[in-house]
């Protein structure tokens, strides 16, 4: 087989215009120090939507979305010999970065101005081949569930990276605002560790899923927790969550921001939001150490995400139906 089906972003716009069209490419080559991935299983994530919409910029006309990937080496470029035919591999969001700025020196190489995409900058796993420079590429094991698997790749790395910056103490209350692909896996990770999670997410098939996990709680968008938390996480891209998540803080809690792209965040009052050392950050794309940090701890805990598997042929399908919350976990994408 010379060619391959691919979904690309034929024009950004709402994603009900159908800006993702189905096409026959060919299959790629895998440059020097690159493998070509036979995609298995590609995970269904926010930042393709955004990709698609065109909340993110283009970087790459007509790119192929997806950077929750699995799949077997298939092929290699020169000079790459980390992986052997057949392997199974990972491909994550983040795939290139220049190793010689102050921040790749620093170890903080997801703040590298020369960073490179995987569905933004470069083709993705919303295809039945990819691509991956073999460097960024995670060594996955063989006896793997690759669709359920699938969004530890963004939706798990970024939630995790989100919960070290929310500082989160030991035993502490954390609050997840937006209950979907990415928080529902922080939320196990967090439970595992001995925290007390509460959920707030417009969904009612959310909340419930919350709760099944082992949430304490689980209440809608705008309501308060049942009671102060000392962490929070917001994965919903709704900025005017920002002032609701500060409210809900306890003294000295910090509130971590984990979206790509947000909504304006409104006017915050020092003293009912801020006061009280209360601390807000970013979260900004991932290093390699945090997903492998990821892949470690999700074996050793048992994590299991939620999963729905979608045909690749019905990916628009897939991404509207999360666009309009009609998601309970990740989707999946499954080649024939």
């Amino acid at each position: 087989m010379s060619d391959m089906r691919a979904w690309v972003v034929s024009e950004p716009g709402p994603i009900d215009g159908r800006p993702l069209r189905l096409e026959r490419r060919p299959i790629p080559e895998p440059g020097p120090g690159e493998v070509l991935v036979r995609v298995e299983a590609c995970g269904v994530c926010r930042t393709d939507l955004h990709v698609a919409e065109g909340d993110l910029p283009v970087h790459r006309e007509r790119v192929v979305p997806g950077h929750e990937v699995i799949g077997r080496v298939a092929g290699r470029g020169a000079g790459a010999t980390r992986f052997a035919d057949d392997d199974r591999v990972g491909i994550a969001w983040l795939r290139h970065t220049c190793g010689t700025c102050r921040w790749c020196r620093a170890g903080r190489e997801n703040l590298c101005p020369q960073s490179r995409y995987t569905g933004w900058d470069a083709d993705g796993g919303y295809a039945e081949y990819a691509t991956v420079p073999e460097s960024f590429a995670y060594r996955l094991p063989d006896d793997l569930d690759v669709a359920s698997a699938a969004p530890l790749l963004c939706a798990g790395i970024i939630g995790y990276r989100s919960l070290r910056r929310a500082a989160l103490p030991p035993g502490g209350r954390l609050g997840l605002y937006g209950f979907g692909g990415s928080a529902h896996i922080t939320a196990q990770v967090a439970i595992a560790q001995g925290a007390e999670v509460h959920a707030i997410t417009r969904g009612e098939g959310a909340r419930e899923l919350a709760l099944a996990l082992g949430a304490a709680s689980a209440v809608r968008s705008h309501e308060a927790p049942p009671v102060p938390l000392d962490s929070a996480i917001i994965f919903a891209p709704a900025g005017d969550l920002v002032p609701l998540a500060l409210e809900a803080l306890a003294p000295g809690g910090t509130l971590a921001l984990a979206g790509i792209h947000m909504s304006d965040v409104p006017t915050l009052n020092y003293q009912q939001h801020l006061f009280r050392e209360r601390t807000v950050t970013s979260v900004t794309s991932n290093t390699r150490r945090d997903g492998e940090e990821l892949l470690t701890l999700a074996a050793r805990l048992g994590i299991q995400p939620h999963t729905s598997t979608v045909p690749l042929d019905r990916a628009d399908e897939a991404l509207a139906d999360l666009a309009h919350g009609r998601v309970t976990g990740a989707a999946v994408l499954i080649p024939d």
